[in-house]
């Protein structure tokens, strides 16, 4: 048995075969056998030289930091596809100077520090702080609770967990509040039409009842809901369905495309959607992060009551208020002293350079409170390192710095849409050599977390760019960086990357 060979140091036939799907990007063992992933590639080098300008699509999931997680308390590292870079690092919370106005929905820092893993490339972080609404400001809450009771959400770590997390949330509801609860299996209930978020018993005597058997009926279910939805619109409130479920829609539309289109759709109308995800071993992850994109909605992943108090009261303002709708980053360096960069994670985010000022295309939503990280990796044009080497026919002269912009690494904007409106804002800064750290050391302790968060990723998902850089030195930057931890979440993450680290190990020894 494979915990048999672990504990003796003999591996098994069958733990080299399982071991080998995992060095491939994909899981077979106990935690991963049906779930289903997007592939996904690490994001390329680009020459400043030809592509100097990069955009994305801000993204505050946080799903594949709790599957990940899942993964590694249960003996296996997770498959390459199931690890978003952007995701892990934006799971935790950092205290990011907050917009002084409240008219301007968030603030930018930038560093720009050495990085930890190649000596001749910089990272360049920036953070983005939303603005937090005090709780008499906070909108009125219309929601649809839309959960599935198929037969696969039948377990404590299902519709037990799940029901116990909704519980949690309707505590932090008030009288201006709205819940519905519509139910989808082989057929779909309107097991709650809109209620009072005050009337508590009436909604929780709901979630307590519900019981699990069927097929899955999601898209019947979708409709009901959004028809809930828009029955009991709040017009100067948020409007949005949580959906609760394990898996596929394996009855009516279960093609990812249509549904995504059918989604986009019903957002314009004002009805987001947010995915609310549970268990193992049925998890389309895929569809769940197509749903939630196209639905202006968040996607989570819950394994515990306490990632669902995280989610779910912890941060709520965040999950269901919206402070700014389709944000855009838009970086564009500057040729004299960057020589190449690279995004880490925001794979499935990338956007068209002309995309940034097309005001019809989609993109993230940045909550209240929320914040947000990204990074780049960047070659200065001084190093004599490159990712991508020389050109044969490339011996013009270096370009020389423009006066104007000499002090400059990069021109960072970012354009965003307020709650309600169709135009977008634009917000504009430089990246100077003024946010430029000479030390890793001497770096903010959230920088230097976030940065440990973004290796741990990369070595998850196998990439190639951190050279002998391993779990061992995610430890230690993270666990000189964790500060102050009131629920401990930073704790947790250096003793997954600790155990992370035995489990490659392991693989490596298993495979000489």
């Amino acid at each position: 048995m494979m915990g048999q060979a672990l504990s003796t140091g003999v591996a098994s036939n069958d733990e080299m075969a399982y071991l080998s799907d995992q060095q491939n990007g994909w899981v077979t063992g106990i935690s991963g056998q049906g779930d289903v992933y997007e592939e996904t590639a690490p994001n390329p080098i680009h020459a400043v030289s030809t592509d100097p300008v990069s955009t994305f699509s801000i993204d505050v999931d946080t799903a594949a930091y709790a599957n990940t997680r899942r993964f590694i308390e249960s003996g296996q590292l997770p498959p390459a596809d199931a690890v978003r870079v952007e995701e892990l690092i934006n799971y935790f919370d950092y205290a990011y100077a907050p917009p002084i106005d409240s008219k301007v929905p968030f603030a930018t820092s930038v560093s720009v520090v050495p990085s930890p893993w190649n000596q001749a490339t910089q990272l360049v972080h920036i953070g983005i702080q939303g603005y937090d609404l005090v709780e008499e400001d906070r909108p009125a809450a219309n929601l649809t609770f839309l959960v599935d009771i198929s037969g696969s959400m039948n377990g404590p770590d299902k519709l037990g967990v799940l029901v116990q997390g909704l519980r949690l949330l309707v505590g932090e509801l008030g009288e201006d509040d709205t819940v519905a609860i519509v139910t989808y299996a082989s057929g779909v209930r309107i097991a709650l039409p809109p209620t009072p978020g005050s009337d508590k018993a009436t909604i929780l005597g709901v979630l307590d009842s519900l019981r699990a058997g069927g097929s899955t009926s999601g898209e019947a279910g979708l409709a009901t809901a959004y028809r809930l939805a828009y029955e009991s619109f709040n017009v100067e409130g948020v409007n949005r369905i949580l959906l609760a479920t394990d898996g596929d829609f394996n009855v009516g539309i279960s093609d990812p495309d249509l549904l995504e289109e059918e989604i986009a759709r019903q957002r314009e109308g004002g009805v987001y959607l947010s995915v609310l995800s549970f268990g193992r071993g049925n998890l389309n992850d895929e569809m769940t992060q197509r749903l939630a994109q196209n639905g202006n909605g968040n996607a989570a992943y819950i394994d515990s009551l306490l990632e669902a108090k995280k989610v779910l009261v912890d941060e709520l303002g965040g999950t269901l208020f919206p402070i700014a709708n389709d944000v855009k980053i838009q970086v564009e360096f500057n040729p004299a002293q960057v020589a190449e960069y690279r995004l880490l994670g925001y794979e499935t985010r990338i956007l068209e350079r002309e995309d940034f000022n097309n005001d019809h295309v989609d993109a993230g939503e940045i909550g209240n409170g929320h914040n947000v990280t990204a990074i780049y990796e960047i070659v200065p044009a001084t190093a004599e390192f490159r990712w991508m080497g020389d050109l044969r026919y490339d011996d013009g002269p270096a370009l020389e710095p423009d006066d104007r912009f000499a002090g400059e690494l990069a021109w960072l904007m970012i354009r965003y849409k307020l709650p309600g409106e169709d135009t977008s804002k634009l917000i504009s800064r430089p990246v100077s050599a003024d946010q430029n750290i000479a030390a890793l050391d001497d770096a903010p302790g959230d920088v230097r977390f976030s940065i440990a968060v973004a290796a741990y990723g990369q070595l998850l998902r196998n990439d190639a760019f951190l050279s002998d850089y391993g779990f061992g030195d995610v430890v230690n930057l993270a666990s000189a960086a964790k500060g102050k931890d009131s629920f401990g979440y930073r704790a947790e993450f250096v003793r997954l990357a600790d155990l992370a680290g035995t489990l490659s190990s392991r693989w490596s020894s298993l495979n000489e």
